[in-house]
């Protein structure tokens, strides 16, 4: 069935059904002639809380031409949005059930394919889990990166110079009235973080995972280019309704693992490598990290954008976007998957640019060699944790220290700017029970703060570790991930103040340097967290996986990791 005729409510009489469908939707002026086209949905993902998608009422009205313009019906609708800054506890808390109501919503009214719109970081993992699942011919496009600000000549960007300057002003450094003038130019205008944060991240693997047109994952928010991009999407949307084109024909295991090479190559988010672990698992397969990690070692990363480098995502849209990436590592590409075009990856990457930049680097003479992530694994992290090696700082990438613990966030708010918190700069912060279940929401708390009194002395930098997230536009030498979580008695629970750490990310590890009998003890001692007693809470408690696996929800998986376990 197709148009109007799919998906009908049940009343036991289809031909009432689709009566009754008719008589309701031609109640919004609808003709017979235009019920008579393809139906193409598209997400409404605005919300006045949310300022990277501000521009998502002006894009749908350019995607709603593009397929007008293709001879089709577009009929958007709402779902959810989520911004970082504006969901408690955090947003990865939400993007699971994002992700639920998408797909269902996608699956329960009439559409022959979908428009997806995203923007702020967790809509995009959402909107291509939900898109996965529901199987439903969709295509992405995203609201784009702001525009840089200002300060006193300097060009500012929300969040990596947010972190920056707000701990330059935790040290004493800025005063009170200089940070709320900087406070007014970290973002600028509509779209997402214009550096390599998350939003960034998805939307260039999402656009190298085929699911985007060519070029449309750098265009600034402000940019003509974002509208006409969403014209030609809308277009593209009615083709893929005739042609059937379903995003697990498009999303396949090589067309993610491009993904994953894309993500070593730009530097990307650690969030990102969660995200693409969760549409993994609703497409029936997950992530090698084994290799994940052989292709940091082969895949340098080439663009310089902050926080791992200087530029911003504007002038990664100058130099080209996505496409001069793609040219420079297409011998480790699968070239030949299919993308919403219709044709290869291969067929999309461009010609040489005959202009010079100097935003993305070539593979000679690249801005980090060893790949942007590194997996770790110890007995400190058995089922691993992850470190942003191109953010980090190089002396502090082989590291024995102190552990100083923090207990939980609330822990960590009261004693970290404690005058008498016994802490050097050679310790290393550890963060427990902020993981998945922990926190819950394994929030963006793994960028732990420099104490106050070592900030104020100098100290830019300190191991740290936890089992939380960290925003992609974040830095430093930070051991995030770490699974099993505190929550599940992973043993990071275990750490104790005074344990030594020993970190060493050349060799990919992570270890406690304290005897088994000592942590066998501790073990004893251990309880695990009250569990919740209702609402979606309790259903996040009871559903979530932990990182490695992307922490979706089990049941939500193609193959719950339940059922593989009845039948082991």
């Amino acid at each position: 069935m197709q148009g109007m005729k799919k998906g009908l409510a049940q009343y036991g009489d289809a031909g009432f059904s689709l009566f009754l469908r008719k008589a309701f939707i031609k109640a919004m002026g609808y003709s017979d002639d235009a019920l008579d086209r393809p139906i193409v949905g598209i997400t409404d993902t605005y919300s006045a809380y949310n300022a990277c998608h501000r521009n998502v009422p002006e894009l749908i009205e350019a995607i709603k031409r593009g397929v007008m313009l293709a001879g089709g019906l577009p009929i958007e609708f709402p779902v959810i949005s989520i911004h970082e800054a504006f969901s408690h506890p955090t947003s990865m808390f939400l993007r699971n059930l994002m992700a639920v109501a998408a797909e269902e919503m996608i699956r329960a009214q009439p559409m022959d394919a979908v428009v997806l719109i995203g923007g702020c970081d967790k809509t995009v993992p959402a909107l291509l889990m939900a898109a996965a699942s529901a199987d439903v011919p969709a295509i992405l496009t995203v609201t784009g990166p702001m525009i840089t600000g200002s300060h006193k000549g300097e060009r500012l960007g929300a969040c990596t110079d947010c972190r920056r300057l707000w701990g330059k002003h935790r040290a004493g450094a800025i005063d009170g009235a200089e940070i709320e003038q900087i406070n007014g130019q970290l973002a600028p205008g509509p779209g997402t973080c214009m550096v390599m944060g998350t939003a960034s991240t998805m939307a260039l693997c999402a656009e190298a995972m085929g699911m985007m047109l060519p070029g449309g994952a750098a265009i600034p928010a402000v940019h003509a280019d974002r509208l006409r991009h969403g014209e030609a999407t809308g277009a593209r949307a009615v083709a893929m309704a005739k042609e059937g084109l379903r995003p697990t024909q498009v999303m396949t295991k090589p067309a993610v693992e491009n993904a994953l090479r894309v993500l070593q190559a730009i530097g990307g988010s650690t969030n990102g490598l969660v995200h693409l672990a969760a549409i993994a698992g609703r497409l029936g397969f997950d992530i090698d990290y084994a290799k994940f990690d052989r292709m940091g070692a082969e895949t340098p990363v080439l663009v310089d954008l902050k926080p791992s480098g200087q530029h911003y995502m504007e002038d990664l849209h100058k130099a080209g976007g996505l496409g001069p990436i793609l040219r420079e590592i297409r011998e480790q590409l699968d070239l030949d998957c299919l993308t919403v075009t219709g044709g290869s990856l291969g067929s999309t990457i461009p010609p040489a640019a005959t202009w010079q930049q100097d935003v993305i680097r070539p593979v000679t003479d690249p801005i980090h060699k060893g790949g942007g992530l590194r997996m770790l694994y110890g007995n400190l992290a058995p089922n691993g944790a992850v470190i942003k090696q191109a953010a980090a700082t190089p002396r502090l990438l082989k590291h024995t220290g102190r552990a100083v613990v923090f207990r939980s966030l609330a822990d960590l708010a009261e004693r970290i700017d404690d005058p008498a918190l016994e802490v050097t700069a050679d310790d290393v912060l550890v963060l427990q029970n902020a993981g998945p279940k922990g926190a819950p929401g394994m929030p963006e708390a793994g960028y732990l703060p420099i104490p106050k009194k070592l900030a104020a002395a100098g100290v830019a930098d300190m191991v740290r570790l936890s089992d939380a997230r960290m925003s992609g536009t974040a830095f430093g030498t930070i051991v995030l991930h770490i699974s099993p979580e505190c929550a599940e008695g992973g043993p990071l629970a275990l750490v104790r103040d005074g344990d030594r750490i020993a970190l060493d990310v050349a060799a990919g590890r992570i270890e406690l340097l304290v005897d088994e009998a000592t942590l066998a003890a501790r073990r004893r001692d251990w309880a695990p967290p009250a569990h919740p007693a209702r609402g979606y809470y309790r259903l996040y408690y009871d559903e979530v996986l932990q990182a490695e696996y992307g922490c979706d929800f089990d049941f939500l998986r193609k193959h719950p990791l339940r059922d593989a376990r009845t039948k082991a």
